[in-house]
Protein backbone atom coordinates (compact mmCIF):
# COMPACT_ATOMS: atom_id res chain seq x y z
CA UNK A 1 0.00 0.00 0.00
CA UNK A 2 0.88 3.72 -0.36
CA UNK A 3 1.52 4.12 3.30
CA UNK A 4 2.01 7.77 2.64
CA UNK A 5 -1.43 8.77 0.99
CA UNK A 6 -2.93 6.56 3.54
CA UNK A 7 -1.77 9.21 6.02
CA UNK A 8 -2.26 12.51 4.01
CA UNK A 9 -6.41 10.44 4.42
CA UNK A 10 -5.93 9.76 7.83
CA UNK A 11 -5.00 13.29 8.82
CA UNK A 12 -8.13 14.82 6.76
CA UNK A 13 -10.35 12.02 8.39
CA UNK A 14 -8.58 13.61 11.91
CA UNK A 15 -8.92 17.14 10.92
CA UNK A 16 -12.47 17.06 9.98
CA UNK A 17 -13.82 14.24 12.80
CA UNK A 18 -16.28 13.60 10.10
CA UNK A 19 -15.72 11.24 6.94
CA UNK A 20 -18.55 12.70 4.69
CA UNK A 21 -16.79 15.91 5.08
CA UNK A 22 -13.63 14.48 4.67
CA UNK A 23 -14.21 13.08 1.46
CA UNK A 24 -15.66 15.88 0.22
CA UNK A 25 -12.49 18.16 0.79
CA UNK A 26 -10.37 15.43 -0.45
CA UNK A 27 -12.93 15.30 -4.07
CA UNK A 28 -13.32 11.62 -3.54
CA UNK A 29 -16.50 9.87 -2.48
CA UNK A 30 -17.06 8.57 1.06
CA UNK A 31 -16.89 4.63 0.50
CA UNK A 32 -13.39 4.69 -1.21
CA UNK A 33 -12.53 6.71 1.64
CA UNK A 34 -13.82 4.42 4.42
CA UNK A 35 -12.01 1.69 2.87
CA UNK A 36 -8.44 3.48 2.59
CA UNK A 37 -8.70 4.40 6.65
CA UNK A 38 -9.69 0.84 7.52
CA UNK A 39 -6.46 -0.28 5.11
CA UNK A 40 -4.13 1.63 7.39
CA UNK A 41 -5.67 0.23 10.46
CA UNK A 42 -5.52 -3.02 9.23
CA UNK A 43 -1.66 -2.17 7.88
CA UNK A 44 -1.18 -0.41 11.66
CA UNK A 45 -3.03 -3.28 13.49
CA UNK A 46 -5.11 -0.73 15.22
CA UNK A 47 -8.18 0.85 15.17
CA UNK A 48 -7.62 4.68 14.53
CA UNK A 49 -10.94 6.18 15.01
CA UNK A 50 -13.62 5.27 17.70
CA UNK A 51 -16.66 5.27 15.34
CA UNK A 52 -20.20 5.62 16.90
CA UNK A 53 -23.57 6.97 16.00
CA UNK A 54 -22.76 10.01 18.20
CA UNK A 55 -19.51 10.43 15.66
CA UNK A 56 -15.99 9.97 14.58
CA UNK A 57 -13.47 11.02 17.59
CA UNK A 58 -9.84 9.75 17.64
CA UNK A 59 -8.90 6.48 19.19
CA UNK A 60 -5.72 6.62 21.55
CA UNK A 61 -3.60 5.02 18.79
CA UNK A 62 -5.09 7.24 16.40
CA UNK A 63 -4.06 10.36 18.69
CA UNK A 64 -0.14 9.12 18.80
CA UNK A 65 -0.58 8.18 15.40
CA UNK A 66 -1.63 12.28 14.51
CA UNK A 67 1.02 13.67 16.71
CA UNK A 68 3.88 11.76 14.76
CA UNK A 69 2.28 11.57 11.24
CA UNK A 70 2.39 15.97 11.12
CA UNK A 71 6.18 15.77 11.67
CA UNK A 72 6.70 12.76 9.27
CA UNK A 73 4.70 14.63 6.39
CA UNK A 74 6.68 17.67 6.88
CA UNK A 75 9.81 15.56 6.79
CA UNK A 76 8.96 14.38 3.28
CA UNK A 77 8.15 17.69 2.02
CA UNK A 78 11.56 19.42 3.14
CA UNK A 79 12.96 15.66 1.56
CA UNK A 80 11.22 16.70 -1.39
CA UNK A 81 12.28 20.32 -1.64
CA UNK A 82 16.20 18.95 -1.04
CA UNK A 83 16.41 16.50 -3.76
CA UNK A 84 14.13 19.32 -6.26
CA UNK A 85 17.30 21.74 -5.39
CA UNK A 86 19.68 19.32 -6.22
CA UNK A 87 18.25 18.32 -9.26
CA UNK A 88 18.49 22.21 -10.39
CA UNK A 89 21.84 22.48 -9.36
CA UNK A 90 21.06 24.50 -5.90
CA UNK A 91 23.20 22.38 -3.71
CA UNK A 92 26.57 20.38 -3.32
CA UNK A 93 29.20 21.71 -5.67
CA UNK A 94 30.02 23.33 -8.75
CA UNK A 95 33.78 23.26 -10.18
CA UNK A 96 34.65 26.36 -12.15
CA UNK A 97 37.44 27.50 -14.08
CA UNK A 98 38.29 31.40 -14.68
CA UNK A 99 40.67 32.77 -16.63
CA UNK A 100 44.29 33.75 -15.17
CA UNK A 101 43.62 37.17 -15.54
CA UNK A 102 39.81 37.24 -14.16
CA UNK A 103 40.02 40.53 -11.68
CA UNK A 104 39.52 40.34 -8.17
CA UNK A 105 36.57 42.39 -8.54
CA UNK A 106 34.59 40.17 -11.28
CA UNK A 107 35.89 37.18 -9.17
CA UNK A 108 34.08 38.90 -6.33
CA UNK A 109 30.81 39.48 -7.94
CA UNK A 110 31.00 36.56 -9.77
CA UNK A 111 30.79 34.87 -6.16
CA UNK A 112 28.10 36.64 -4.74
CA UNK A 113 25.47 36.16 -7.56
CA UNK A 114 26.03 31.81 -7.14
CA UNK A 115 25.79 33.02 -3.79
CA UNK A 116 22.52 34.83 -4.14
CA UNK A 117 21.02 32.58 -6.58
CA UNK A 118 21.92 29.57 -5.05
CA UNK A 119 22.66 29.46 -1.21
CA UNK A 120 23.52 26.31 -1.01
CA UNK A 121 25.75 25.89 -3.88
CA UNK A 122 29.10 25.58 -2.95
CA UNK A 123 31.71 26.80 -6.07
CA UNK A 124 35.14 25.87 -6.19
CA UNK A 125 36.83 28.24 -8.59
CA UNK A 126 39.98 27.10 -10.05
CA UNK A 127 42.24 29.76 -12.10
CA UNK A 128 42.45 27.62 -15.35
CA UNK A 129 43.56 28.81 -18.89
CA UNK A 130 41.05 27.87 -21.93
CA UNK A 131 43.38 25.28 -23.14
CA UNK A 132 43.26 23.66 -19.52
CA UNK A 133 39.55 24.18 -19.35
CA UNK A 134 38.71 22.44 -22.28
CA UNK A 135 40.65 19.13 -21.44
CA UNK A 136 39.07 18.99 -17.86
CA UNK A 137 35.75 19.34 -19.01
CA UNK A 138 36.31 16.75 -21.45
CA UNK A 139 37.88 13.68 -18.56
CA UNK A 140 35.73 15.37 -15.91
CA UNK A 141 37.73 17.53 -13.97
CA UNK A 142 35.96 20.53 -14.08
CA UNK A 143 31.93 21.16 -14.63
CA UNK A 144 31.94 24.89 -16.23
CA UNK A 145 34.27 27.24 -17.21
CA UNK A 146 34.81 30.65 -18.94
CA UNK A 147 36.81 30.14 -22.00
CA UNK A 148 37.74 32.57 -24.38
CA UNK A 149 37.33 32.57 -28.20
CA UNK A 150 37.80 30.70 -30.89
CA UNK A 151 38.16 27.58 -28.84
CA UNK A 152 37.41 23.81 -30.02
CA UNK A 153 34.17 23.02 -28.65
CA UNK A 154 33.60 19.80 -30.05
CA UNK A 155 32.30 17.83 -26.94
CA UNK A 156 31.56 21.47 -25.27
CA UNK A 157 27.96 23.23 -24.82
CA UNK A 158 28.87 26.84 -24.78
CA UNK A 159 26.95 29.88 -23.09
CA UNK A 160 25.71 33.25 -24.44
CA UNK A 161 29.31 34.85 -25.17
CA UNK A 162 30.30 38.28 -24.18
CA UNK A 163 32.87 40.43 -26.02
CA UNK A 164 35.17 43.07 -24.14
CA UNK A 165 36.44 45.54 -26.35
CA UNK A 166 40.76 45.77 -25.48
CA UNK A 167 43.06 48.62 -25.67
CA UNK A 168 46.67 48.92 -25.59
CA UNK A 169 49.12 49.21 -22.57
CA UNK A 170 51.74 51.55 -23.09
CA UNK A 171 54.49 53.35 -20.96
CA UNK A 172 53.29 56.72 -19.63
CA UNK A 173 56.18 58.45 -21.20
CA UNK A 174 55.62 57.04 -24.81
CA UNK A 175 54.42 60.27 -27.07
CA UNK A 176 51.11 57.80 -28.01
CA UNK A 177 49.91 57.95 -24.47
CA UNK A 178 49.33 61.56 -25.33
CA UNK A 179 46.65 60.34 -27.91
CA UNK A 180 43.13 60.01 -27.02
CA UNK A 181 43.12 56.65 -29.01
CA UNK A 182 45.64 54.80 -30.55
CA UNK A 183 45.86 52.35 -34.10
CA UNK A 184 46.92 49.33 -34.32
CA UNK A 185 49.49 50.88 -37.05
CA UNK A 186 50.43 53.58 -34.84
CA UNK A 187 51.89 50.70 -32.33
CA UNK A 188 54.26 49.74 -35.20
CA UNK A 189 58.20 49.00 -34.14
CA UNK A 190 56.87 47.94 -30.60
CA UNK A 191 57.45 44.30 -29.16
CA UNK A 192 53.95 43.30 -28.17
CA UNK A 193 53.62 41.46 -24.09
CA UNK A 194 51.24 38.29 -24.55
CA UNK A 195 49.82 35.74 -22.63
CA UNK A 196 51.57 32.28 -23.53
CA UNK A 197 50.12 31.18 -26.34
CA UNK A 198 49.77 27.72 -24.26
CA UNK A 199 46.83 29.62 -22.27
CA UNK A 200 44.58 30.03 -25.07
CA UNK A 201 46.02 29.37 -28.81
CA UNK A 202 42.62 30.33 -30.53
CA UNK A 203 42.51 33.88 -29.28
CA UNK A 204 46.55 34.07 -29.54
CA UNK A 205 46.72 33.46 -32.80
CA UNK A 206 43.81 35.82 -33.70
CA UNK A 207 45.16 38.54 -32.29
CA UNK A 208 48.30 38.12 -34.45
CA UNK A 209 46.20 38.13 -37.32
CA UNK A 210 44.73 41.21 -36.36
CA UNK A 211 47.81 43.05 -35.99
CA UNK A 212 49.20 42.34 -38.70
CA UNK A 213 46.59 42.82 -40.76
CA UNK A 214 46.41 46.40 -39.36
CA UNK A 215 49.75 47.19 -39.63
CA UNK A 216 51.41 45.86 -36.48
CA UNK A 217 53.96 43.80 -36.87
CA UNK A 218 55.72 43.18 -33.27
CA UNK A 219 59.53 43.33 -33.52
CA UNK A 220 59.75 41.09 -30.54
CA UNK A 221 56.97 38.98 -28.92
CA UNK A 222 57.63 38.66 -25.14
CA UNK A 223 55.35 36.41 -22.94
CA UNK A 224 53.63 37.13 -19.58
CA UNK A 225 51.31 35.31 -17.47
CA UNK A 226 50.95 37.31 -14.09
CA UNK A 227 49.45 40.36 -15.17
CA UNK A 228 52.15 42.33 -12.42
CA UNK A 229 55.45 40.87 -14.79
CA UNK A 230 53.12 42.02 -17.92
CA UNK A 231 52.98 45.63 -16.17
CA UNK A 232 57.26 45.42 -15.53
CA UNK A 233 57.92 44.73 -18.61
CA UNK A 234 55.43 47.48 -20.24
CA UNK A 235 57.16 50.23 -17.68
CA UNK A 236 60.63 49.08 -18.11
CA UNK A 237 60.02 49.94 -21.88
CA UNK A 238 59.89 45.65 -23.50
CA UNK A 239 56.84 46.56 -25.29
CA UNK A 240 53.17 46.98 -24.92
CA UNK A 241 50.01 44.90 -24.28
CA UNK A 242 46.65 44.84 -24.92
CA UNK A 243 44.21 44.77 -21.74
CA UNK A 244 40.54 46.05 -20.96
CA UNK A 245 41.91 48.44 -18.61
CA UNK A 246 41.79 47.39 -15.08
CA UNK A 247 45.66 45.74 -14.55
CA UNK A 248 46.98 48.84 -16.66
CA UNK A 249 44.92 51.24 -12.75
CA UNK A 250 47.41 49.22 -10.49
CA UNK A 251 50.61 50.87 -12.20
CA UNK A 252 51.06 54.84 -12.35
CA UNK A 253 54.09 54.60 -14.65
CA UNK A 254 51.95 52.95 -17.30
CA UNK A 255 48.52 54.78 -19.39
CA UNK A 256 45.82 52.14 -21.06
CA UNK A 257 44.05 54.19 -24.69
CA UNK A 258 41.54 52.86 -26.42
CA UNK A 259 42.20 51.03 -29.36
CA UNK A 260 40.32 53.04 -32.62
CA UNK A 261 37.61 50.79 -34.58
CA UNK A 262 37.98 48.44 -31.67
CA UNK A 263 39.62 45.93 -33.96
CA UNK A 264 40.69 43.55 -30.25
CA UNK A 265 37.13 42.03 -29.09
CA UNK A 266 38.09 39.46 -26.68
CA UNK A 267 35.01 36.85 -26.54
CA UNK A 268 34.20 34.87 -23.92
CA UNK A 269 31.51 32.13 -22.69
CA UNK A 270 30.61 29.72 -20.49
CA UNK A 271 31.47 26.10 -21.16
CA UNK A 272 30.25 22.68 -20.22
CA UNK A 273 30.65 19.04 -21.22
CA UNK A 274 27.62 18.32 -24.08
CA UNK A 275 25.31 15.85 -22.69
CA UNK A 276 22.97 14.28 -19.99
CA UNK A 277 26.31 14.31 -17.75
CA UNK A 278 26.42 18.03 -17.27
CA UNK A 279 25.99 20.09 -14.03
CA UNK A 280 22.99 21.12 -13.88
CA UNK A 281 24.40 24.67 -12.35
CA UNK A 282 26.28 24.77 -15.14
CA UNK A 283 24.44 26.50 -17.68
CA UNK A 284 23.05 29.30 -14.57
CA UNK A 285 26.53 29.83 -13.88
CA UNK A 286 27.53 30.77 -17.07
CA UNK A 287 24.86 33.13 -17.44
CA UNK A 288 25.48 34.73 -14.20
CA UNK A 289 28.98 35.16 -15.21
CA UNK A 290 28.05 37.41 -18.67
CA UNK A 291 26.17 39.68 -16.45
CA UNK A 292 28.61 40.27 -14.26
CA UNK A 293 31.83 40.73 -17.45
CA UNK A 294 29.12 42.82 -19.18
CA UNK A 295 28.46 44.58 -15.82
CA UNK A 296 32.37 45.06 -15.20
CA UNK A 297 33.20 45.45 -18.96
CA UNK A 298 30.60 48.42 -19.24
CA UNK A 299 31.75 50.20 -15.60
CA UNK A 300 35.31 49.88 -16.59
CA UNK A 301 34.75 52.20 -19.96
CA UNK A 302 33.07 54.70 -17.40
CA UNK A 303 36.01 54.90 -15.81
CA UNK A 304 38.71 54.75 -19.06
CA UNK A 305 36.47 57.73 -20.53
CA UNK A 306 35.49 55.31 -23.28
CA UNK A 307 32.04 56.58 -24.76
CA UNK A 308 29.49 53.36 -25.20
CA UNK A 309 27.37 53.72 -28.49
CA UNK A 310 24.95 55.75 -28.90
CA UNK A 311 26.86 57.82 -25.86
CA UNK A 312 27.69 61.37 -26.71
CA UNK A 313 28.99 62.79 -23.45
CA UNK A 314 32.21 64.14 -23.13
CA UNK A 315 35.65 61.88 -22.66
CA UNK A 316 37.04 62.78 -19.66
CA UNK A 317 40.21 61.44 -20.36
CA UNK A 318 42.86 60.91 -17.94
CA UNK A 319 45.91 63.37 -17.68
CA UNK A 320 48.99 62.26 -19.31
CA UNK A 321 52.18 63.09 -16.99
CA UNK A 322 55.71 63.29 -18.79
Amino acid sequence: MDLLRHLRLFVTVADELHFSRAAERLGMAQPPLSQAIRRLEKELGAELFDRSQRGVRLSPAGAALLEEVHELLAREERLRTLVRRAADGGLGTLRAGVPPDTTAAVLSALLSACAEHAPGLSVDLQEVTTEEQVRLLSCGGLDVGLVHHPVDATELQLGPEISLDLGVVLPRTSPLARLPEVTLGELSGHDLVLFPRAHAPGWYDRILDVCRAEGFVPGRLRHASNPEFLLALVTAGHGVAFDQGPVARKEPRVAWRPLADRPLTLRISGAWPAGRGAHPAARRFAELARGVLARDHTATRRREGVPHPGDDSPRPWSVVYG
